[in-house]
């Protein structure tokens, strides 16, 4: 398939919501948002930036904690309104210390 020029589509907040994968395992690690500037920085670095909607601010995973994910690739569904990061995690995805933060079975 020929690498054709994508762009995201972002919400009328001005975000797109971004699934991280762990790129060896297939893992779901997290769900975080992204906004053009956040999404410029990863593509940009190569390590994962979201953009906070509680703290309405850039967020670079793993800043504080050491826990960066370095992005391997990304990729975009078929609307261009979700994006998927396979990453590199240095560590646990979840601020609880849980790899993932899908731990917690529902059904």
């Amino acid at each position: 398939m020929a690498t054709e020029e994508l762009a995201a589509r972002f919400d009328a907040n001005g975000l797109i919501p971004a699934v991280v994968q762990d790129a060896q395992t297939g893992q779901v690690l997290m769900v975080a948002w992204m906004n053009a500037e956040s999404l410029q920085l990863t593509l940009q670095t190569r390590e994962a930036v979201f953009w906070s909607r509680s703290r309405k601010e850039l967020w670079h995973k793993g800043a504080t904690s050491g826990n960066v994910q370095r992005v391997r690739e990304i990729w975009i569904d078929c609307d261009a309104d979700t994006l998927l990061l396979k990453v590199d995690p240095a560590g646990p995805a979840c601020h609880t210390g849980a790899t993932s933060c899908f731990y917690r079975r529902m059904s």
